[in-house]
């Protein structure tokens, strides 16, 4: 099982590797030691307490829009406002909001530049519609809903809420589909090389405990070679890389476990996760198994991680925290767990691929959502009482048909494999947000409903995984009390 030969220590790489990873041994006054722990050592970033990636505003200066763009700088999301013309954007939203300007009805204008980072999309977009005397004083209460002024649109309904929306779901698509299975949580992406990829990981072999065994950790090909030769000489027999501290730890507490994608040489690894920053500390193990040359998902529960100790398992021991991460490490080691030897395990080269890291089995949240109307099912129905419909239900033709092409932008969405949420408000006013609210499906409620509580539930529907893949309508609820929002969302069917 291992070489009976003799090697000689190269102390030299075993000073390189505690430099790398912040490991300063008693060296006395040799300050050159500092210099180079100081120049190598490098913050693992999680952002856990800080908003991942970009939210699109679309329609970002409209009467919604605007508020929303307001709520999620507030709450720390970064924001890309989504608007027709930049000027009165600035004018609207401030001097410290980030702004592209497009039109959706113009594909050519909806570069990818949009999407870049971009992780949801909420869409206020919809036709301008003004009384037809005009932007007169009478406008205020046309918008409070206090008396109705006959309408007419500014805007082509079929091009604002079907092709506008067919023209901003094909260029944000690719971007948020790209973000990976949803409930997923990419940590480490090898398909995409980066310099911040290369100072994270380190090779960690059995020179440290006086062995000879050598690695890398190379980024080509669309993958992370790990690879090398590891011995039994010096009583070594392990070969590994890891990662330097994350600082913040990682918080994968919303998650189930680890997904490896890795191709590998037949051998048998490990996959190894720490809940302290101590360079030599309790490890939390799983060995997996590769085939050779071909790729394979590795799926590892964290309730499966064994608590060991230099190889040692723990007794006792509290299980593995996800809340808490401090590193990630994969080896190849001539022994499994105590004292048993790695049944897999030869001397000799080695090399393991991995395309990716992720953590798998947590919640999945919508990535777009939607502002449209209630009544977009009921204009047209013969069965209707058109006297106690909304005006716009009433008026849908001389409008343009703009809930029918409404109702066929939710369509698209709906069939673009984005997770959604589609929200219905019924009449909206300026009124002051903050009332108890009443949500339904089916499309039959009448009723007014503040912008400001829907600016609020748009922001309230990305972190509620129960707010995925529903269609509802929202009023204003006079004889309710006011519910939490996980109470609210807990009340949808998701559509089928």
């Amino acid at each position: 099982m291992g070489e009976k030969n003799t090697a000689k220590w190269n102390i030299g790489r075993f000073a390189r590797t505690l430099a790398y990873f912040g490991v300063i041994p008693f060296v006395g006054s040799v300050s050159g030691w500092q210099q180079i722990f100081k120049s190598n050592r490098k913050k693992v970033k999680d952002e856990k307490n800080k908003k991942q990636g970009t939210i699109l505003v679309a329609g970002a200066t409209g009467g919604v829009g605007k508020r929303v763009v307001r709520k999620l700088i507030e709450r720390g999301y970064k924001v890309r406002s989504l608007v027709r013309d930049a000027k009165r954007a600035r004018e609207i939203l401030g001097q410290n909001v980030e702004i592209v300007e497009a039109n959706i009805a113009i594909p050519e204008t909806l570069t990818p530049a949009i999407t870049n980072d971009v992780t949801a999309v909420i869409c206020c977009i919809g036709t301008r519609v003004q009384p037809i005397e005009g932007d007169t004083p009478t406008r205020e209460k046309y918008y409070q809903g206090i008396k109705f002024y006959m309408p007419e649109v500014v805007d082509v309904p079929e091009i604002v809420e079907y092709k506008g929306i067919q023209n901003l779901l094909q260029v944000t698509r690719p971007q948020l589909l790209s973000l990976g299975t949803p409930g997923e949580k990419i940590i480490f992406d090898f398909t995409k090389p980066s310099q911040d990829l290369k100072e994270i990981w380190g090779a960690l072999d059995d020179v440290v405990m006086g062995g000879v065994s050598e690695s890398s950790i190379r980024l080509i090909n669309g993958a992370a070679f790990f690879s090398g030769n590891v011995s039994t000489a010096n009583s070594g027999g392990f070969a590994s890389i890891r990662t330097r501290n994350f600082d913040p730890p990682l918080d994968l507490s919303d998650y189930s476990g680890i997904d490896l994608r890795v191709k590998g040489d037949g051998k048998r690894y490990k996959f190894i996760a720490r809940n302290d920053a101590k360079w030599d500390s309790i490890a939390y193990c799983y060995s997996f198994d590769t085939v050779y040359n071909i790729w394979v998902n590795v799926r590892i529960p964290f309730d499966a991680l064994i608590p060991v100790f230099r190889a040692k398992t723990l007794k006792n021991r509290a299980p593995f925290d996800p809340s808490n991460i401090y590193s990630f490490q994969l080896m190849l080691s001539k022994f499994e767990y105590d004292g048993a030897f790695n049944p897999k395990f030869e001397p000799g080269i080695f090399q393991l691929q991995i395309e990716s890291i992720k953590a798998y089995g947590g919640k999945i949240l919508p990535q777009w959502i939607h502002v449209s109307s209630a009544g977009v099912t009921r204009a047209g129905r013969p069965d209707l009482n058109l006297d106690e419909e909304p005006p716009a239900v009433r008026l849908n033709d001389q409008l343009g048909g703009i809930l029918t092409w409404k109702l066929k932008g939710e369509e698209a969405i709906r069939a673009s494999g984005i997770p959604y949420t589609i929200i219905r408000p019924c009449a909206l006013t300026e009124e002051a947000g903050g009332s108890a609210l009443l949500f339904a499906q089916g499309d039959t409620i009448k009723g007014k409903v503040s912008r400001e509580d829907i600016a609020e539930l748009c922001v309230q529907a990305l972190e509620e995984s129960k707010a995925c893949n529903v269609t509802f309508e929202v009023k204003e609820s006079a004889t309710t009390e006011r519910q939490s929002w996980e109470e609210l969302f807990s009340s949808l069917k998701p559509d089928r």
